[in-house]
């Protein structure tokens, strides 16, 4: 199969990049010389770029030219994606392991956050996310069984809970708070790492028009993991 000449650029990019040849901070060629060294147009060279950029691979700087970025998976904190297709745009494999997929009854806090009364039942799935077999992300669901009946019948080998959820409730509204943590025992088990690594921690709420649809908490070991953004104002 004929790879797209903008897929066979950011082919080569990655390329260099996961074999070490390329390093963090090393100037990738401009437009101009993609252009030339693939036989494209400079548009096709802008799109894989771009899209290496926002994939988390590479950072662009104006009058500089364009750099690979930290080793660092770069998820953006002004919107919500789904994981597993952040992993793979970054041309690394992605994987997960199910540790637990059940109905829980809601404690204060829980029941509180989805809108529902202290004792009732509540879907609940315990998840990590991993890229190139490496745990990225542990993910602790507690899901809304009226808004969303089935989401115990899901297999979240096939998809993720993001992504199920997005289909059979598009989000409306969603709220972030991002802290730092100390690893429980119960992390540094799940993401393979020390008790002296620190995690970033997304505690997430999301809304469809029905109302509260889940409430996640989103741990990543803090060597691994960043959160980043940008803002175009207008005036």
């Amino acid at each position: 199969m004929v790879l797209a000449k903008f897929a066979e650029i950011k082919q080569f990019i990655l390329a260099k990049v996961e074999s070490g040849e390329w390093q963090e901070n090393h100037r990738v060629p401009s437009e101009n010389q993609l252009t030339d060294l693939f036989a494209c147009s400079r548009m096709t060279a802008r799109r894989a770029l771009t899209e290496l950029v926002e994939a988390g691979v590479l950072t662009r700087t104006q009058g500089l030219g364009t750099f690979v970025a930290g080793l660092k998976s770069q998820s953006s904190l002004l919107s919500i994606r789904n994981i597993a297709d952040e992993i793979k745009e970054r041309g690394h494999g992605y994987s997960v392991e199910l540790l637990e997929q059940t109905e829980i009854i809601a404690i204060a806090p829980i029941a509180i956050a989805l809108g529902l009364e202290i004792g009732a039942k509540v879907s609940y799935s315990l998840i990590v996310h991993c890229e190139q077999s490496v745990p990225l992300q542990m993910e602790e669901r507690f899901v809304n069984p009226e808004l969303i009946p089935d989401y115990l019948a899901q297999d979240f080998s096939e998809q993720t809970p993001h992504e199920y959820l997005s289909k059979v409730a598009p989000l409306t509204e969603a709220r972030h708070t991002v802290e730092a943590v100390i690893p429980s025992e119960q992390v540094q088990q799940h993401l393979q790492i020390e008790a002296t690594e620190p995690c970033l921690q997304v505690l997430r709420r999301t809304w469809s028009r029905q109302g509260v649809v889940s409430f996640a908490r989103l741990v990543h070991p803090g060597s691994k993991f960043r959160l980043g953004g940008h803002l175009t104002f207008k005036r």
